[in-house]
C-alpha cells in the first residue's frame, strides 16, 4: 500500500496487522482521487472508518487543508499514528478514537463543516452504513459543507439504497468486488 499523488507520493504505507482491518486497493483509491481531484484542494476531509488512514493521508496528499480520521479499532489508531509519524505530518489533521456515530454527533454540536466524507465500514457490518449515512442524511446533516460529497466503499454484491434523508445517490463506480457509491444533499 502506498500513497499515489501529491505531495507524499509514492511514500508506504502501512496496514494494521490481522484480517480486521481490509484497507482500500491502491488501485480503487487512485480512481476515487482521480473523481475528487478539482475538490480536494483546501478542502475538509473526514475519514470515517479510517483503518490505515491511507483515504485522509491520500487527501493531505493532494492539498486538502484538514483530514480528520475516525477509527475505534485500537491497532487501527496505532497503525494511523505510524503513518502519521512516518511521513512527518504534525499539523493539519485530527484523530479520533470513537465509533463513526459518535464523532459525526460530536462534529455536529461542534458546528464543524467538512466538505468530502469517505466511509469505509467492515463489507458484512451493513448496519454501519445505514447508520452512518441515516446520519449523514440527517441528524447530523449540518456537517455537510453546501457542496459535501459522501463516498461510500461498499461490496459491489451488496448495493446500497439510493437515498438516506437528504442525501441522494449520483453516481456509483465499479472496480473488482468493490463500489463507490457518491451521495450529496438534493
Amino acid at each position: 500500500m502506498r500513497v499515489i499523488a501529491g505531495k507524499y507520493r509514492s511514500r508506504p504505507l502501512s496496514a494494521p496487522p490481522g484480517q480486521h482491518t481490509r484497507p482500500t486497493s491502491d488501485r480503487l483509491r487512485e480512481t476515487l482521487f482521480n473523481v475528487l481531484a478539482p475538490r480536494i484542494p483546501g478542502s475538509v476531509f473526514l475519514d470515517l472508518y479510517a483503518g490505515s488512514g491511507a483515504a485522509g493521508i491520500e487527501a493531505l496528499s493532494r492539498g486538502a487543508a484538514e483530514a480528520i480520521f475516525v477509527e475505534h479499532a485500537a491497532p487501527a489508531l496505532k497503525t494511523i499514528r505510524a503513518n502519521l509519524s512516518l511521513l512527518k505530518i504534525h499539523s493539519g489533521y485530527a484523530l479520533e478514537s470513537s465509533s463513526a456515530a459518535a464523532a459525526l454527533k460530536r462534529l455536529a454540536t461542534q458546528g464543524r463543516e467538512v466538505d468530502l466524507v469517505f466511509l469505509d465500514p467492515p463489507y458484512e457490518k451493513a448496519d454501519e452504513y445505514d447508520l452512518t449515512l441515516t446520519l449523514l442524511g440527517g441528524a447530523c446533516s449540518t456537517i455537510l459543507a453546501a457542496d459535501a460529497i459522501v463516498i461510500a466503499e461498499h461490496a459491489k454484491r451488496h448495493p446500497l439504497a439510493e437515498t438516506y434523508g437528504n442525501l441522494h445517490r449520483y453516481r456509483t463506480l465499479n472496480q473488482g468486488d468493490a463500489s463507490l457509491s457518491f451521495y450529496r444533499v438534493e
